[in-house]
């Protein structure tokens, strides 16, 4: 039987941090964060990585234990949050997963392996020469090629996505599409409750972001931005790239103004929100609750002692 853990998922800024933290609490639980840039140091305003005081004592993992140099993917963060869940387990603890990060939530929960290829290495930076030299079109072609379930389910726009399966065929002359076949069954590595935060009103939503943004650049988000720029990261860097800093970028080099800058950061974060929902609607099994009902809490409870309580 696998073992029994918690996982609170949801849009940003819809009280995830909150609900962990108080589940942990009901069920002598432990957090492990789920979130792409949580993971770096020095980026805790612009991640909205839960403070002490927002901890409330309950021992949280995976938060600022990687340099902002280094580039994450959902394999290497499973490979670093899966002895930690164990670890949990192994203590009589309850693991509570939480996070925004579908892919890598998966990929813990579901035991999945990866697929081959070195991510960043030779052959990707091959590609992406090529893709700058002649566009994601004859790219595209190529997979399609050697790979038309993948090139007929990618879409065009998603540049990443193709260059990372001509990378497995080109390293490991076998395509993403077989390898994803030969793991879809597999049983997953533990068995999860998946309780999701969602905002019944999309007005709302707009609102706790737009909030959220603003008590960010209050609590010193530029300052942590200027900070990472002053450290000699490159632009490029995977943790630069986080929504909440490059949105800033223009702002210190003086081409546009703050206000601009924060405005962008609050569109950012409100399409990505929608990004996220629909990675998680897609998912089966799924509670949903209204973030902003007043029996939300009581109703996570409810849903996870009744999981815990099953055979």
């Amino acid at each position: 039987m696998a073992e029994k853990i918690i996982c609170v998922v949801g849009p940003t800024a819809c009280g995830k941090t909150k609900l962990g933290v108080l589940l942990a609490k009901r069920y002598d639980g432990e957090v492990v964060s789920a979130d792409s840039m949580q993971i770096y140091k020095g980026m805790t305003i612009g991640t909205a990585a839960p403070t002490a005081e927002e901890m409330e004592g309950v021992p949280h993992h995976m938060i600022a234990v990687a340099d902002p140099a280094e580039q994450w993917s959902a394999a290497r963060y499973a490979r670093a949050a899966v002895p930690i869940v164990d670890d949990i387990l192994r203590r009589g603890k309850r693991p509570i997963l939480v996070g925004g990060t579908g892919l890598w939530l998966d990929a813990v929960v579901q035991g999945r392996t990866f697929a081959g290829g070195h991510a960043g290495g030779a052959v990707r930076r091959e590609l992406q020469a090529q893709l700058a030299r002649e566009g994601i079109g004859p790219l595209l072609e190529e997979l399609r090629q050697v790979d038309p379930e993948a090139a007929e389910r990618l879409h065009p726009a998603d540049e990443k996505r193709i260059l990372r399966a001509l990378e497995v065929y080109r390293e490991t002359g076998k395509t993403i599409s077989a390898h994803n076949a030969e793991t879809r069954d597999l049983p997953p590595r533990y068995d999860a409750v998946w309780i999701g935060l969602q905002f019944r009103d999309r007005a709302d939503m707009k609102t706790l972001i737009d909030r959220r943004v603003d008590a960010m650049v209050a609590a010193g988000l530029l300052e942590e931005v200027g900070q990472l720029l002053e450290s000699g990261l490159p632009r490029e860097a995977t943790a630069l790239q986080a929504i909440g800093y490059k949105e800033f970028f223009p702002y210190f080099e003086q081409t546009a103004p703050l206000e601009a800058c924060t405005e962008k950061l609050k569109q950012a974060s409100r399409n990505y929100a929608k990004r996220q929902l629909t990675w998680f609607r897609h998912m089966d099994g799924v509670v949903w609750l209204d973030a902003g009902a007043p029996d939300a809490v009581q109703t996570a409870i409810r849903k996870t002692s009744e999981f815990l309580a099953k055979g």
